[in-house]
């Protein structure tokens, strides 16, 4: 169970915190591993460094990026409150428990959805198509990592 709860805390460090220094170069975004420690050392540094944006760009991007991981933050934030009582537990899951823990998840999944809505469009009307695309993409290269991540470090409740 400890294992779990620092596998947790460590997933939640990694979506939550943004670190100071920042990785030299972009690691190639086809290999997991680099993205991931390239995300984990800074993840906006890499951001900058895979789209290349003009400063007319930029300008225009960060607000839309900051907003979205604002949004994001929140969304991870429910899901953390719901694993994070599923972690406490010492007893038995009951059905109420189970319905309600199912519930808040899928609270945190349409929030990160809604995010998501909300980043595709900005994103779209702010960049051309080709770098909004590359952008939309690393975003969700990430989320799946991250995603795997916690997965990972959660077992099914019996």
């Amino acid at each position: 169970m400890n294992k779990l709860l620092a596998a947790f805390c460590f997933i939640a460090m990694l979506a939550y915190a943004t670190l100071a220094c920042a990785q030299s170069g972009t690691a190639d975004v086809t290999d997991l591993a680099a993205l991931r420690t390239a995300v984990k050392t800074d993840k906006r540094a890499f951001v900058a460094a895979t789209l290349a944006l003009t400063e007319t760009q930029a300008k225009k991007f960060w607000p839309i990026y900051d907003a979205y991981q604002r949004n994001l933050d929140a969304a991870n934030r429910m899901r953390a409150v719901a694993l994070q009582g599923l972690l406490s537990r010492d007893k038995p899951i009951t059905d109420l428990y189970a319905k309600q823990l199912a519930n808040d998840l899928l609270e945190s999944d349409e929030a990160e959805v809604k995010a998501r809505r909300t980043l595709y469009k900005s994103v779209m009307r702010a960049l051309p198509a080709t770098k909004a695309a590359r952008y939309l993409q690393l975003e969700s290269k990430v989320r799946a990592i991250q995603n795997y991540d916690l997965a990972a470090a959660f077992p099914l409740i019996k």
